[in-house]
């Protein structure tokens, strides 16, 4: 969803203090509230998690008007994910709990909508285990070089994001055979995208920690 669901969350971990003209860090004089309006579209994204996968379940999952429905409920979340981020951003709402929760919210709807789509026998369970193989290894590489820096995220990262999000919707459709194979184009396009960046962030993060011991 987005490197911009998954990747670009990574961006709001140096966003999280301001400094005003004289050089002194003020984040301690300005209190965030838990409860604001990006956390709460973040959560509204969790919970529409379960709610997409019985849409996307009813009447064995193959019955046109529910596939419409589940497409409308995943495309809504996505959506979601489109905005918390920037309005955090924007308007100084960026807190520790949200940085934690957005990246599991958008593993979450990727997450499910790949194992569902697999179960269904609409996508390949291969594709489905690469692309989730891949945003779980960089939620840990994250973590691995987290006392050095940050990773910062990448157009190439945005571009799977928005591949991923795109083909995934193409496929809950239940779209006429030609727009079909659009979708599997999507797709493929997106698994290409998925192993092209997860490398580069594997050399993102190495280069990280070596110019870390080096400054040691």
């Amino acid at each position: 969803m987005t490197d911009g669901i998954t990747d670009g969350v990574a961006g709001d971990a140096s966003i999280g203090r301001s400094s005003s003209a004289d050089g002194h860090d003020h984040s301690a004089a300005r209190s965030v509230p838990l409860w604001n309006i990006a956390n709460i579209l973040t959560l509204f994204r969790i919970a529409l998690v379960p709610v997409f996968v019985a849409v996307l379940f009813i009447e064995g999952g193959h019955e046109t008007w529910w596939r419409v429905a589940a497409w409308a409920v995943f495309a809504v979340a996505a959506i979601t994910d489109r905005y918390d981020g920037r309005i955090a951003r924007e308007r100084g709402l960026v807190t520790d709990f949200g940085k934690l929760m957005d990246p599991i919210a958008d593993k979450a709807l990727i997450g499910a909508a790949l194992i569902g789509l697999s179960i269904l026998g609409d996508l390949w369970w291969w594709v489905t285990i690469v692309i989730l193989v891949r945003e779980l290894g960089v939620t840990a590489l994250r973590f691995w070089v987290l006392e050095h820096g940050v990773i910062p995220a990448s157009r190439g990262g945005k571009l799977k994001t928005l591949l991923q999000v795109f083909g995934i919707g193409m496929l809950i459709l239940p779209l006429p055979t030609p727009l079909h194979w659009c979708a599997v184009v999507v797709m493929a396009a997106a698994v290409v995208a998925t192993i092209v960046t997860g490398i580069d962030y594997v050399w993102q993060a190495m280069k990280l920690r070596r110019a870390a011991r080096r400054a040691s």
